[in-house]
């Protein structure tokens, strides 16, 4: 029987569920209801993370109950069901309970979680680079462009940082006046989740990602931050890569699961 995903015994069980919280505040929309123990999240945004179930609590229903009732949340949303299964999902099993009801598995992702950001030093840029704070709706714009997203999920990532119930940070680079990446992170106390790294499809492989971590990771260590954590594809080995080089490693894993993944 296929189990929930479990965590690397080398990092400490309480840093990890904390880690696991703040991602879930920091992806909060203000589209959400409660079902049994279950945080529903229907926001028309890209991030599946703000658009799922995410199974915080056994309950009291059987599995097949509560997903009975979750479908017409999301149908009237407009929205496909997902439910992302993680290492602390409830109830035990749950995710073999939904692959024998027919939800099928996909986008594996990894929790990559840094310690100590205190090693982290800020690079030196070079010639012609900068790297400046923008604010948090143009920051959706901004990193929404680079993506090519639509407008309706640019202006629902725009609407949930700024209702965002912990604070945000976002960054921009630019190389001769032209945004090259950008990225952000969200704090809780002295933990910090790193969001949205992107860079241009022109420009990499140039190491501006890195240089830009760096530099987030740095200017958030002088604002008190200890620990640091980021979602990542388990298949987007160039990105797993600069978060190595960087320090983090694998703490967890997690994946969705839908009826039709293609829809979701």
């Amino acid at each position: 029987m296929r189990m929930n995903p479990v965590i690397a015994r080398s990092f400490d069980p309480y840093l990890l569920s904390r880690v696991e919280d703040a991602g879930l505040n920091a992806s909060a929309p203000p589209q959400q209801r409660w079902v049994d123990g279950w945080l529903l999240r229907f926001s028309p945004g890209k991030a599946k993370r703000a658009r799922c179930v995410n199974a915080v609590a056994p309950g009291r229903m059987p599995v097949a109950h509560k997903l009975a009732l979750c479908e017409p949340v999301f149908a009237q949303a407009g929205l496909p069901l997902i439910v992302r299964i993680t290492p602390f999902s409830e109830p035990a099993g749950l995710d073999s309970t939904l692959d024998a009801l027919g939800l099928e598995r996909f986008d594996d992702t990894r929790v990559m979680v840094l310690e100590d950001v205190s090693n982290i030093v800020a690079p030196s840029l070079g010639k012609g680079l900068s790297i400046q704070p923008v604010g948090l709706e143009a920051f959706a714009q901004r990193v929404g462009a680079l993506r090519g997203s639509p407008l309706s999920q640019r202006l629902a990532h725009g609407q949930r940082l700024a209702q965002s119930p912990v604070p945000f940070q976002a960054y921009e680079m630019k190389l001769d006046g032209e945004v090259v990446a950008c990225g952000q992170y969200a704090r809780e106390a002295d933990l910090i989740g790193l969001y949205d790294i992107y860079t241009a499809e022109w420009a990499r492989g140039r190491g501006y990602a890195n240089r830009l971590c760096a530099h987030v990771l740095a200017e958030a260590h002088r604002n008190g931050a200890r620990h640091a954590y980021l979602q990542v594809d388990g298949d987007n080995h160039p990105a797993r890569a600069i978060y190595h080089r960087l320090g983090f490693a694998d703490a967890y894993a997690y994946h969705y699961r839908a009826r039709d993944p293609a829809a979701a």
